[in-house]
């Protein structure tokens, strides 16, 4: 599998290209800003994207939906509990005093257990509430996307509207540490991480 990581945006967060390599069928997770940086990525590999996955709906992580949306006419997929937020992306940036420009709404949700192919891979839904509703992360052998809700010896934040700590730890716990201790998690923000790593050394997890 290809996998390109582009941080992006003024809140530097993680977009990821991921790509078969005998198909050449693209996903992209999280086109939070730079459209066209976005884009060049995939014409430098010669992808074709399928979908455009948004793991949650705050603006650092789906701002450039619209314009993705249009260029490559993918398929834009969200859970239904952060489908609202996609209207009021530009209400949400200016509260952090930023501009984001409001997504199209999603061709389809997303839930828990959904797989979604592209050539020779598949990624599985885990819904992973707590950070917001519909928050959710993509799993396919050897490697977690894991949106905001697992970083490298952190957590997501929970004091945004539909945020939980409670809940966001439940959801750690029961349906991200069960997975392969070996695989690698590309998180929304910062360096990627392992399941062992996470399960040894995550504060927020002892």
């Amino acid at each position: 599998m290809i996998i390109k990581k582009l941080e992006v945006g003024p809140i530097m967060a993680n977009c990821y290209v991921l790509g078969c390599e005998d198909t050449k069928e693209a996903v992209v997770i999280d086109p939070g800003d730079e459209a066209d940086r976005i884009l060049m990525t995939l014409s430098e590999s010669n992808l074709k994207v399928k979908y455009i996955i948004n793991t949650h709906g705050h603006f650092d992580h789906v701002g450039a939906n619209k314009r993705m949306k249009e260029i490559t006419g993918a398929e834009l997929l969200i859970h239904a509990d952060d489908e609202p937020m996609l209207k009021d992306l530009n209400k949400a940036a200016a509260s952090f005093g930023l501009k984001s420009e409001n997504s199209p709404p999603s061709d389809r949700n997303m839930a828990h257990g959904d797989e979604l192919t592209f050539g020779n891979i598949t990624l599985r839904v885990i819904h992973t509430p707590g950070h917001s509703r519909g928050g959710v992360c993509l799993y396919t052998e050897g490697a977690l996307f894991s949106g905001d809700t697992l970083f490298a010896g952190s957590i997501g934040r929970t004091d945004l509207p539909g945020g939980d700590y409670d809940t966001l730890i439940s959801s750690i716990k029961e349906k991200l540490l069960g997975v392969d201790e070996k695989t690698i998690v590309y998180p929304g923000h910062g360096p990627e991480t392992s399941i062992l790593q996470e399960r040894r050394m995550n504060p927020f997890l002892r």
